[in-house]
C-alpha cells in the first residue's frame, strides 16, 4: 500500500510491502526499512517505543509466512514488474536469465478469480524473480526485475 505523508513540514513516500507479526517492511522515499510495530495500547498503559531500522542486503529476511520480496534497490535502468492489486502468483512464464520483448506476458496473477497479465514494458533480461507460483501478493509488490 502506497502513502504520502507529511511529518513536521517534511514529505515522505511510503510504501508499505509486508506485515508480518510485529514487523512491518517498508520503503521511505526509496529507502527500506524494518517497523516495529507495538500492540494498542490501554488506557493509561506506558507508551512502549517504537523501533525504525534501516535494513540492508545483509541482514536477516523477514519471518517467512509468506515469500518476500527483496528489499534490494531497483537499478536504473532495470523495470520492477509489480501486482497491480492483491492476487496469488498462477504461473511464471520466464525464468532468470530468459530474455523478453516489450508487452510480453512474464506471469499470471489470479484476483478476484480474474486471470490477469503482468507483462513488460521494456525489452531485457529477467535479472530477478521475487515471487513463486502459488504466492500470495500485495498491491506494490515487486514481482520480478527486467534489465
Amino acid at each position: 500500500m502506497k502513502y504520502h505523508l507529511e511529518i513536521n513540514k517534511k514529505s515522505f513516500d511510503v510504501t508499505i510491502s509486508s506485515i508480518a507479526a510485529n514487523t512491518a517492511r517498508v520503503l521511505v522515499n526509496g529507502q527500506p526499512y524494518e517497523v516495529f510495530i507495538g500492540s494498542p495500547e490501554a488506557p493509561g498503559a506506558v507508551r512502549r517505543p517504537t523501533a525504525l531500522t534501516q535494513t540492508t542486503a545483509t541482514q536477516a529476511p523477514a519471518p517467512a509466512q509468506r515469500p518476500e520480496a527483496s528489499m534490494e534497490p531497483i537499478l536504473p535502468g532495470h523495470e520492477s514488474i509489480v501486482a497491480p492489486i492483491p492476487g496469488l502468483i498462477l504461473e511464471i512464464k520466464v525464468k532468470v536469465g530468459d530474455s523478453v520483448v516489450a508487452g510480453q506476458t512474464v506471469a499470471i496473477l489470479e484476483a478476484m478469480k480474474m486471470e490477469n497479465s503482468l507483462t513488460t514494458h521494456v525489452s531485457g533480461t529477467i535479472k530477478e524473480i521475487r515471487f513463486d507460483k502459488g504466492s500470495e501478493v500485495s498491491t506494490g509488490d515487486v514481482v520480478m526485475i527486467v534489465g
